[in-house]
């Protein structure tokens, strides 16, 4: 193999989100719609612990910070992970993002959903849920927060589109207006 090929195969190594085989329906086996019902222990557990592994796999080769996100949609379930910028979620669907895990490669982070008839859910950290599986309701904001780096989001809004970029615990999504998020991009880098 000759150098150049050898680093586009690592660099396509790196960008590529490792998520399994695939179903029909792009996403893996076992982690399938939650349309049937609410996700059991084991394979929240399961989904955590690899968005986990990947966001520190990312973290080590790429030798900068990583972050990994998983979003549960309405009639889809967890997406699967997305990585650095890439959109979790749809846009031009009209499909509700109901719950998200984030993982950050090295440090730790938090975030908080803000939920229909629910309001603020509270915090949560490093791979738990924020949101909900399995009761058909939609996020409608998220604020992001890391002591380890400074954390970027754009959230995709309900017939608004992407806002803009919000940064270091900043609210995307609305609140008060019943608008769902449809989609998140979110990136990290250094704390400066």
């Amino acid at each position: 193999m000759t150098f150049g090929a050898a680093v586009a195969f690592l660099i396509a190594t790196v960008l590529a989100v490792p998520a399994g085989p695939a179903s029909a329906g792009g996403l893996r086996p076992g982690v399938e719609s939650a349309a049937a019902g609410e996700f059991d222990q084991a394979t929240m557990d399961r989904v955590g612990a690899e968005l986990a592994a990947t966001a520190a796999h990312r973290s080590r080769v790429l030798g900068r910070v990583s972050v990994c996100y998983n979003a549960h949609l309405a009639d889809i379930g967890w997406q699967g992970q997305r990585c650095d910028g890439r959109i979790a979620g749809t846009t031009g669907e009209n499909r509700r993002m109901e719950a998200i895990m984030i993982s950050l490669g090295d440090g730790t982070v938090c975030y908080n959903a803000h939920l229909a008839d629910i309001g603020w859910q509270g915090q949560r950290c490093d791979n738990a849920v924020a949101g909900t599986t399995g009761q058909s309701r939609r996020m409608e904001a998220i604020k992001v927060v890391s002591a380890a780096a400074d954390i970027c989001y754009d959230a995709h809004v309900q017939n608004i589109g992407w806002q803009g970029r919000r940064c270091g615990g900043a609210t995307a999504g609305t609140t008060g207006q019943s608008r769902q998020m449809e989609a998140i991009r979110i990136t990290a880098s250094p704390i400066r």
